[in-house]
């Protein structure tokens, strides 16, 4: 049996230019030719905090989505090489400021990827949104 996603593959993805781990996961792992990035939080990389700049659901999302493209470029991927995402909103009522910074980064005319959004109880550092997702390499 072909075993091409085994453990002999896996391996971890780290970027200074993202926010570090701040417990027992990676920022992203590498199996084969995908990409598992972590969720981002809108957490400076330079503080592991929320700036007091950005306490609005534009500004976070932005910043997480800036978090994301770093990780994704240490495994040498794009933000185009995304093929799924899972946001968690805070509140479901950001959802349409959300998506207006996320269609930024994601444009309907380059085939977004695949998306589920959720309305979670609270996040990490009371943050209004988190995101990850999957990429594949080249």
């Amino acid at each position: 049996m072909d075993n091409t996603l085994g453990k002999s593959n896996k391996q971890a993805i780290r970027s200074d230019a993202a926010p570090a781990p701040i417990g027992p996961y990676s920022q992203a792992i590498q199996v084969g030719n995908l990409v598992f990035c972590s969720g981002q939080t809108p957490l400076d990389p330079a503080t592991g905090q929320i700036p007091d700049q950005l306490w609005d659901i534009g500004r976070q999302t932005r910043q997480v989505l800036e978090n994301l493209k770093a990780v994704l470029a240490a495994a040498g991927c794009q933000m185009s090489d995304v093929v799924k995402t899972t946001v968690f909103l805070q509140h479901i009522s950001d959802f349409a400021e959300m998506n207006k910074i996320y269609a930024e980064y994601f444009p309907t005319d380059q085939h977004p990827p695949a998306r589920s959004t959720v309305e979670v109880g609270r996040l990490p550092k009371d943050a209004l949104v988190e995101i990850e997702c999957i990429a594949t390499l080249g």
